[in-house]
């Protein structure tokens, strides 16, 4: 090799250096500029009061909760009412995150974390918008950081999530690891519901019409402190007060798994439902229909609610009422009817959606008459012996002894068989 050529190589592993240098300190530019520190927030600017609208994605789902009217929405479920206590802990829960552990990553880091977007990875994208529609924060949610339990723990060996590693935005130099895995954060439009429903109080009666008439019933009583009866009961049907305790509580707290959209009364089977007609002491009447199961593997079924009342106008007063205790009767007549128009109120409201319920909730109105009914008791038969009092009728005569004139009664018949009579052993003298 001459001088030249030994130059060459020299000035060609100089450059392939550099540029290998120039390369390495590229790659790991953004572990050296991370500037977070443990007990910030992650977010210190999050405009809490300002957001209007959240969209939270994942691969495969998204849901939006919308603010209308100065009302959260599930947009997902045709507007319907989302549950503020649950969307205002979750802002609040974003407003206060804090860093528990600033993490640097390169580039090449993020698959592992699972801080690329929902399309090419399983994390979570929740974005945050003001009422015009302008972004305001968005926050990536990546892999749970899980913490090993020791194998003689009371609770048992295993691992548990403890923590999330984030993203603001796209931004490497905020990845960072919270202590909160943020599991509430979820896609899911039914988990974000208003679940609050309607209340049957103060049942007076209940009554359950399907197409086949023999399955058709009715129980009702005058007042709280009265048997509950079945309508046309025949001199054979006696009715079972515990078989019936469900239906006479029937629908006094129900609740609903889901709302359906875009549902047919045909495929729902609400075109030919089972209906329930509830009536209370206070006015209200209900009036449910019941249609098919959401699937056949499923307990679920169909089901649609009309609400009326008419509150009283007018307080009775007793004959033997005190002038003194008239204003604070009536005012406590007033406050209940007030009380009364707002439930009809807010009632009315859950007429327009068609919800999903579990078998768990509707079971009272799912019975049939004969299920109300006491089971009859089956009598003996007039023509069959008592034999539970019988008594043995096969008695042998008298025996006369020989050589006497003794006559001696032979034992009764036991159960083995009957026995020959004793033989004397020895002949009496003359």
């Amino acid at each position: 090799m001459n001088r030249k050529q030994l130059i060459v190589l020299i000035v060609l592993g100089v450059v392939m250096g550099g540029l290998g240098f120039w390369a390495y300190q590229k790659k790991q530019a953004p572990y050296q500029e991370s500037t977070h520190r443990m007990g910030e927030k992650i977010l210190p600017n999050f405009p809490l009061n300002d957001v209007a609208h959240i969209t939270i994605k994942q691969r495969d789902a998204a849901v939006n909760l919308v603010q209308k009217d100065d009302v959260w929405t599930v947009r997902e479920r045709g507007d319907y009412p989302a549950n503020f206590s649950t969307i205002s802990d979750a802002l609040r829960k974003i407003w206060e995150l804090k860093i528990s552990k600033p993490v640097t990553v390169g580039q090449s880091r993020l698959t592992q974390l699972e801080l690329l977007p929902p399309d090419k990875a399983p994390s979570t994208l929740v974005e945050f918008k003001d009422k015009s529609g302008k972004a305001v924060a968005s926050l990536l949610l990546g892999a749970k950081h899980m913490k090993e339990s020791p194998a003689n723990s009371p609770y048992g060996g295993g691992a548990w999530p403890d923590g999330r590693y984030v993203m603001v935005g796209n931004d490497l130099k905020s990845v960072a690891l919270v202590s909160d895995a943020l599991s509430n954060l979820e896609p899911k439009p039914e988990d974000w519901l208003n679940k609050d429903w309607f209340k049957v109080e103060k049942l007076r009666s209940i009554s359950v019409t399907t197409t086949n008439a023999t399955n058709n019933w009715k129980l009702s009583r005058e007042s709280e402190t009265n048997e509950w009866k079945l309508a046309d009961a025949k001199a054979s049907e006696q009715l079972d007060t515990g078989k019936s305790s469900g239906a006479t509580s029937a629908l006094s707290s129900p609740t609903f798994n889901d709302v359906a959209t875009n549902a047919a009364p045909e495929q729902t089977g609400l075109d030919k439902p089972l209906v329930a007609k509830l009536e209370t002491l206070d006015g209200f009447t209900y009036d449910i229909k019941v249609g098919h199961k959401v699937a056949p593997d499923k307990e679920d079924y169909y089901l649609q609610v009309a609400v009326a009342a008419t509150p009283p106008k007018e307080r009775t007063a007793d004959k033997d009422e005190k002038p003194e205790d008239k204003t604070r009767l009536d005012k406590e007549f007033q406050e209940k009817v007030d009380k009364l128009k707002e439930k009809l109120k807010t009632e009315k409201a859950f007429e327009k959606w068609t919800y999903i319920v579990s078998k768990w909730t509707i079971d009272p109105l799912l019975k049939e008459r004969k299920d109300l009914l006491a089971e009859k008791k089956e009598e003996p038969k007039k023509d069959e012996p008592n034999t539970s009092s019988s008594k043995p009728t096969d008695v042998s005569p008298p025996v006369k002894l020989p050589g006497t004139g003794i006559l001696e009664a032979p034992p009764l018949p036991s159960s083995k068989g009957t026995q020959d009579p004793p033989k004397p052993s020895e002949k009496p003298s003359p």
